[in-house]
């Protein structure tokens, strides 16, 4: 595949992405995130899942069309069914036309060219799965089922809440890049990181997980923490 340039649109498909020894390169096409010279899941024993609880705020209102430009950027995510509590860094572009991915595997980061969490279209955040020394912020993706929550903290205080509907695993050459960030007609979240084999041969991992969801309202949260 011919490398290319990437223009940062929320409005048309991100192109590809893979996570390769440290940088997320735009490819073209297809998204992948591939972790470079790790372990891979089968590495690092699966302990327990941390005790996380959704977190407290004012819950955001449902996405409309017209409210689209309003939306606050986010600033933290939390994931109870998984153990994720985490700030979320900006994932841009660079001026070589690569995305810019968490210097540390212990953070996520929001693709600011995709939409914002709870406003219409997918919300794209993206983690590192594993290093060599031991559990990424999205170790445990691979582990989430339709109807758990995912909640958005923003830069106003405000949670903007998710159900996911799906969770998905996909080789990388069969990447259904429309499905992730393509047009919706709500607002939804992609969560996406490395996984399935690890070949030592490329040292990257052949597939990506995707966690698929749509906002919800307030009358959800009470039973927003699924732990396992």
């Amino acid at each position: 595949m011919t490398r290319g340039r990437h223009r940062a649109r929320a409005s048309r498909p991100a192109g590809l992405i893979t996570l390769l020894a440290g940088s997320l390169v735009a490819l073209g096409g297809v998204i992948g995130l591939a972790a470079s010279a790790l372990g891979g899941s089968s590495g690092h024993p699966l302990g327990p899942t941390p005790h996380v609880q959704a977190p407290s705020g004012p819950a955001a209102a449902m996405a409309t069309a017209a409210g689209r430009h309003s939306v606050p950027r986010p600033v933290f995510l939390v994931v109870p069914a998984i153990g994720v509590r985490t700030r979320l860094i900006r994932l841009g572009t660079t001026r070589a036309g690569t995305l810019q991915v968490p210097t540390t595997t212990s953070v996520a980061g929001w693709y600011t060219a995709s939409a914002r969490p709870g406003a219409i279209g997918p919300a794209v955040i993206a983690g590192h799965v594993d290093s060599v020394a031991g559990e990424g912020i999205f170790f445990r993706l691979r582990l989430l089922r339709p109807g758990d929550k995912v909640f958005v903290k923003r830069a106003d205080g405000s949670i903007a809440q998710f159900v996911l509907t799906a969770v998905r695993r996909y080789a990388k050459t069969r990447f259904p890049t429309s499905a992730v960030y393509g047009p919706v007609p709500y607002a939804a979240i992609r969560l996406i990181t490395c996984g399935g084999v690890f070949d030592h041969a490329t040292g990257s991992y052949l597939s990506n997980i995707v966690a698929y969801g749509r906002q919800i309202g307030d009358r959800h949260h009470h039973h927003a923490s699924r732990h396992k």
